[in-house]
């Protein structure tokens, strides 16, 4: 099941940023550009989401099959380097909220403050290179605006979605008895807008708790709490 879900999600925004390149004009007056431009942004979330369940090991009990898709979800959704994600990932598992979780933010909290801080400590020159060489490809079909607007904002909007449900809420100050060991908050239980917000992940929490449960799986869990 956790391949079926995995390889659906990819395909899935495959298959919708090829469409929206050929065939969704760049018009920002339309409210169905807009529609798409906020479906394609949740696909790319998507992509992170089965990422972060193969760094778990919860996408294949078949650790090269698991891992493969690990790389590629991360590759596909900014030329970003697996092993590294994985690396800080456990950290933040270890050490939540702390000086020594790579997610966490021990100065000023502010969102777009925490968030820059978040984004410069996974961009690399590696990945940099990688996007760079996939725009200039893309150049050879798309103009420059449809790039930026059809494929690259989509991507940055899904790490606002990304960053404020899985690490800003839930880990930001104050940390209160109640959020127990992992400092950790979580959303109310309403699993469709638990869905729609972000697969599920304002459960974190719960998701702490049980780090072997699969993203499609984590509404299980709030059963528990």
């Amino acid at each position: 099941m956790g391949v079926f879900i995995a390889l659906s999600i990819i395909l899935l925004w495959g298959a919708h940023l090829l469409w929206m390149l050929f065939r969704l004009p760049v018009d920002p007056a339309r409210v169905w550009f807009w529609l798409h431009m906020l479906l394609q942004a949740y696909l790319f979330t998507g992509l992170f989401i089965t990422a972060h369940d193969a760094m778990h090991g919860t996408v294949s009990s078949i650790r090269k099959v698991n891992n493969f898709l690990g790389f590629a979800a991360t590759l596909l959704y900014a030329g970003m380097w697996y092993p590294l994600l994985k690396k800080n990932h456990y950290k933040h598992h270890l050490y939540p909220a702390t000086g020594e979780d790579p997610d966490y933010h021990t100065g000023n909290q502010n969102f777009f403050v925490w968030w820059f801080y978040f984004m410069k400590h996974y961009i690399t020159w590696y990945q940099l290179g990688i996007m760079a060489l996939l725009f200039n490809i893309g150049l050879i079909f798309f103009s420059e605006v449809q790039l930026i607007v059809l494929w690259i904002l989509p991507s940055i909007l899904s790490t606002f979605q990304l960053f404020y449900f899985g690490t800003y809420r839930p880990h930001r100050l104050p940390h209160t008895p109640e959020m127990g060991p992992y400092k950790a908050r979580t959303q109310k239980k309403n699993h469709l807008l638990a869905m729609v917000t972000c697969y599920f992940f304002g459960y974190h929490t719960e998701h702490h708790a049980h780090p072997r449960t699969p993203w499609w799986r984590l509404f299980q869990a709030k059963g528990a709490f």
